[in-house]
């Protein structure tokens, strides 16, 4: 589809036709997801985790065969985002209806869905470590070695097949060598990764969240399809998934950037095609949002790379104006991938280990650890999350992590006590010790007719009380107190663990619209916790089960 884009673009002056490619594309998208798909196709990689935290790591069908056709109608046809995540999307799919379709268990269904990510991301770039790190490091979130066997097959299999299927290479990197007199470039370099990291992943965040939505789906993939075309037709380097002018760059053909553009005349002078390549640098994630946001499908990680290899390219080509020193722009375009995409995903092996695979070796491997590390922790400081987990965590409350899940796999209604003894109000407190001889409960709930709850008393309270003086004056009224908090019975189980921690006490009442249903201990969820914990430790070794 972007060969025939090209080819039409090619026979109208400044590829005007690049104006209304991508509203066509993009509409196109908006249309197969609302008339065939019923929107029921889950777009992003952000899915695919609420899926495994929310949903028993269960997707839909239509999940495998929706973002080839969606995806290659958006990019094909211009739109400025990756095919990267439609992919992982697809192989996260494929892997869950198996364990759907053999009935295993949801962390089975887990391993399922990452190994088909991770053949996905290996298929593409040939490079199958970086298939299986890619998976640890943003779906599981945690290594194992039998974790790790299934994914390292299925990533192999996926390189495998896709040299059957093609032998070409997505691009090839021609590299050389490092040198010490380089290093303190890379630490620039490292430096400004980092900090285009969070502009990434706060103009994708903002952009990707929808543009003009309170026009309808199909005005607003016209409206920002036109606004991403008017923007290729300044800055044509951007359409697609920029891997063709990525390979160019890399091959050192700096004229190509001047071939589509209306002021090409331009870039010949060294300071304003400085200038070019930091627009570039900017311009592909807004092109990026741009085209998600309005309705296309497709992802960030390939114009994350796109930006590293500009951000890159900008270090090299800006010092090698100077003087100075010469600098390997293929070496600084590599790493400057790496650093993009370590600071984007928090996935700093992921990215050191997919340019050292592309690259065909290790001798960017000490540039790549450093640029990769640098970025990784200024984009931690700035957000304790990625890209992806930044909205599941602020809008869903979904949370990384294994805590996170096994908590949440218990449900509320298991561990609610239903036995209490209630009194109300006006119960003189020497009736108590009748009630006492006849329950072991630690918490009274104290009622009014209609069933809401008013109040508690703690049987700390009761002891102090019993044997006063006044006991025959006092009433359940003069030891009440308000809990400290009150769980809803569509509260999850970490918002409860949150809620115990807290306030620091071992019951809270559970409540329906006020009225009383029961209480939760925290010695019964630790309990539940515990057997959790087991139960997931033997699921984990999927050997153990045979």
């Amino acid at each position: 589809m972007e060969d025939l884009s090209r080819s039409i673009s090619s026979h109208l002056p400044y590829h005007i036709i690049y104006v209304f490619l991508p509203a066509f594309g993009i509409l196109l998208t908006v249309s197969w997801q609302h008339i065939v798909n019923r929107d029921k196709m889950q777009k992003g990689i952000g899915n695919i985790l609420i899926n495994i935290k929310k949903n028993r790591s269960n997707i839909r069908f239509n999940n495998i065969y929706s973002h080839l056709v969606t995806s290659s109608l958006t990019v094909g046809f211009g739109g400025s985002s990756g095919l990267e995540a439609p992919i992982v999307c697809t192989g996260a799919a494929i892997g869950s209806r198996l364990g759907q379709l053999f009935k295993l268990t949801p962390y089975e269904k887990t391993v399922l869905i990452a190994s088909g990510a991770s053949a996905g991301i290996a298929a593409v770039f040939n490079s199958p470590i970086a298939g299986v790190l890619f998976s640890l490091e943003i779906l599981i979130g945690e290594i194992t070695i039998p974790t790790f066997i299934p994914l390292l097959i299925a990533s192999a299999t996926g390189v495998v097949v896709s040299k059957v299927l093609y032998s070409g290479q997505l691009f090839h990197l021609v590299t050389e060598g490092w040198v010490i007199s380089a290093l303190p470039f890379y630490v620039v370099l490292g430096l400004l990764s980092g900090w285009v990291s969070v502009y990434i992943a706060n103009i994708a965040g903002k952009l990707e969240n929808g543009i003009f939505l309170k026009q309808n789906r199909y005005i607003r993939a016209i409206s920002g399809g036109l606004i991403l075309g008017l923007i290729l037709i300044v800055f044509p380097t951007l359409f697609g998934e920029g891997y063709h002018y990525l390979q160019a760059i890399l091959n050192g053909n700096l004229e190509a950037l001047k071939e589509e553009t209306f002021f090409g005349e331009w870039l010949s002078e060294p300071l304003l095609m400085l200038l070019f390549i930091a627009a570039l640098v900017l311009m592909k994630i807004v092109a990026a949002g741009i085209t998600i946001g309005s309705g296309g499908n497709g992802g960030t990680f390939a114009p994350t790379m796109f930006t590293g290899a500009f951000l890159g390219l900008f270090v090299a080509f800006g010092v090698n104006q100077t003087g100075l020193i010469h600098l390997s722009a293929s070496n600084f375009i590599a790493v400057g991938m790496a650093g993009a995409l370590s600071g984007v995903l928090h996935a700093p092996l992921t990215a050191i280990f997919l340019i050292a695979e592309i690259t065909g070796g290790y001798v960017l491997f000490i540039p790549l650890m450093i640029v990769s590390a640098m970025s990784y922790i200024i984009s931690r400081l700035t957000n304790p999350h990625n890209m992806y987990w930044h909205h599941l965590v602020h809008e869903n409350n979904i949370h990384p992590g294994q805590d996170y899940s096994m908590l949440n796999a218990i449900s509320l209604e298991n561990i609610i006590n239903r036995s209490f003894t209630a009194v109300t109000r006006y119960t003189p407190i020497s009736e108590l010790h009748q009630l006492l001889a006849n329950t072991n409960a630690n918490i009274f709930p104290i009622l009014d007719g209609s069933g809401a709850l008013e109040g508690v008393i703690w049987m700390d309270e009761i002891r102090k009380h019993i044997f006063s003086p006044n006991l025959e004056d006092e009433t359940v009224a003069d030891i009440m107190v308000s809990p400290p908090a009150t769980i809803l019975v569509t509260d999850n189980i970490s918002t409860v663990m949150e809620l115990f921690d807290k306030f620091d006490v071992w019951q809270l009442p559970v409540v329906e619209e006020n009225r009383l249903i029961g209480f939760v201990s925290k010695s019964a969820l630790l309990a539940k916790y515990r057997d959790i914990i087991v139960s997931q430790q033997h699921q984990t070794d999927l050997f153990a089960n045979n």
